[in-house]
């Protein structure tokens, strides 16, 4: 009688124990795909001020006038000095424009850092095309070395038929470097030809 009794016990905890595995198998799987999903989610929409990717300028540009700011940031444990050339600029939407930051290593050893940005207001982040950049590519910089860093955008006059968009037009980039630990090196050659070579 006890057997029986344990018998569905048993099958009870199997089927438990099986779910909670699936679950975790489940979350453990969203995680990763989280990242990846969110990121298209972002440059497809411009959400969150997520800028957008274009290959040229859009071949028309209205009259209205945008203020485009520009922010630089730097996160801790990076020890260079990030700043825009110009602090902002006026420029009529579909315009193409090009703008510098310099960064400059302030201590005497190699350092490594990568870019990351958004604009603020968030919503117009959809608009803001970037044709080129140098975010989330690895910069590494040399004891001392100042170096300039390009970022050449328009902003898209499709912004003029936003809703949100109404008066005086300003947005503001922001782009803040985080360190990377130093790069792989090669392992260095010795010289040795491999076997089977002379």
């Amino acid at each position: 009688m006890r057997q029986q009794q344990q018998h569905p016990s048993r099958f009870r905890d199997a089927a438990v124990a099986g779910a909670c595995g699936a679950f975790v198998a489940l979350m453990v799987g969203a995680a990763y795909a989280a990242v990846p999903l969110y990121d298209w989610f972002c440059r497809t929409t411009g959400f969150n001020g997520t800028t957008q990717v274009a290959t040229g300028g859009p071949g028309r540009t209205l009259d209205r006038m945008v203020t485009v700011r520009f922010d630089a940031n730097v996160g801790p444990g990076l020890p260079w000095k990030f700043t825009p050339e110009q602090r902002e600029i006026r420029v009529r939407l579909g315009e193409v424009v090009t703008v510098d930051y310099t960064v400059t290593n302030l201590v005497a050893r190699e350092t490594h850092g990568v870019a990351g940005y958004n604009v603020t207001p968030l919503s117009w982040g959809a608009h803001f095309q970037k044709i080129n950049c140098f975010c989330f590519t690895e910069q590494s910089m040399k004891p001392g070395e100042t170096r300039a860093m390009t970022v050449v955008f328009y902003v898209d006059p499709s912004l003029a038929t936003d809703p949100d968009a109404q008066g005086n037009l300003s947005m503001t980039l922001s782009y803040t470097f985080y360190p990377q630990r130093e790069p792989q090196r090669p392992v260095a050659q010795t010289g040795t030809a491999p076997a089977g070579r002379i």
